[in-house]
């Protein structure tokens, strides 16, 4: 069986599977051991630009925790570098954006045409593609064009987007090009993590939660969806995922994705009857609920399943990536859970 036979890629397709499929954002991370002797070696930057290690990280995390797919370590913002952006990450404070773009004139300076020198991640998902062969399937990512345009005006995170909705509603021409020139190059990147063998991407959107759905479809929708389709030409099936998108998930689901994720502020089953329950749904414990007693954990994911009452179509995840601090016996028990009780 190849890894595009998998029940996680076949849920990606909303085909019937024997169980629902299982995997955890941020599942490589500061919550387990063997990262953080990892971390006091290299950091954050330099895991993702050695292949070597940040397919170590990825194969170590899927197989401790015994998941049904892989998500290769690396970070959002790697495309801001070849850009022409610098950025850095400060301690406690996250990545900080040397020169924020804040005009016209920061947006033409720009560069598209150096997605290449990102191919340090693709060679770490060919080699986990290699390890894993028809084990485990491969999950590529890349940011989608609102988050990462939000992460370059702010010049890190931010909580009212001052920024960068000012650019957006003040100079929309200038936003248009800033998403274009996003599209280009995460699509180059996220393409070539394809081709080394990744058999999935997810698209994360993680801020487009702060838009109204009128923002969100005049000056969002169009670049995403063009994102989307441009991933799709590869085959690879595409998850969509943002937080606190309640009130986007039907226009989400316009971009054509085969899954849309979903954070734990709306139950599973809402969410999917807001996609017309049409393809696939990814999520959605709260990443909190790691911290609770097994007990609580366990009815938590067991109205998960039950919401999504064994439809073609359902991936378990978080609603979020895994918290710093997790107990990671919960979370391999976890995932033990979803397997057995859902067969």
């Amino acid at each position: 069986m190849s890894a595009s036979q998998s029940r996680f890629v076949k849920a990606c397709k909303g085909l019937p599977v024997d169980r629902t499929p299982v995997w955890f954002m941020r599942q490589a991370g500061r919550y387990m051991a063997e990262y953080r002797a990892v971390r006091k070696q290299y950091s954050l930057i330099e895991i993702c630009k050695k292949p070597e290690v940040a397919a170590e990280v990825t194969i170590t995390a899927a197989e401790i925790l015994g998941v049904d797919a892989a998500i290769i370590f690396a970070d959002l913002l790697l495309p801001l570098e070849v850009m022409g952006l610098p950025f850095h990450f400060s301690p406690g404070e996250g990545p900080v954006i040397e020169q924020p773009i804040r005009t016209q004139a920061d947006v033409e300076r720009l560069r598209t045409d150096q997605a290449a020198e990102l191919g340090y991640v693709s060679q770490a998902v060919r080699l986990v593609a290699k390890h894993f062969a028809e084990r485990v399937p491969v999950i590529g990512f890349c940011g989608a064009p609102f988050t990462l345009a939000s992460y370059m005006i702010e010049g890190g995170g931010s909580r009212h987007y001052i920024h960068t909705k000012k650019l957006m509603y003040s100079s929309p021409a200038a936003w248009d090009e800033l998403l274009g020139k996003l599209v280009a190059v995460t699509a180059a990147y996220a393409t070539e993590q394809v081709h080394a063998g990744a058999d999935v991407i997810q698209v994360f959107d993680s801020w487009v939660g702060c838009l109204s759905v009128d923002d969100y479809r005049r000056y969002v929708l169009p670049r995403t969806t063009e994102l989307v389709r441009q991933l799709q030409k590869t085959g690879a099936p595409v998850i969509y995922f943002g937080t606190d998108s309640a009130t986007l998930l039907s226009s989400m689901q316009e971009t054509g994705a085969e899954v849309i994720g979903l954070d734990w502020r709306i139950p599973l089953d809402e969410g999917w009857k807001i996609l017309g329950n049409q393809g696939g749904v990814q999520g959605n414990l709260d990443p909190v609920t790691l911290f609770a007693g097994w007990k609580e954990i366990e009815t938590r994911a067991q109205e998960i399943l039950r919401r999504a009452a064994g439809k073609p179509g359902h991936i378990f995840n978080l609603g979020h990536g895994i918290l710093p601090e997790t107990p990671v016996d919960n979370v391999k028990a976890l995932a033990k859970l979803v397997q057995e009780h859902s067969r």
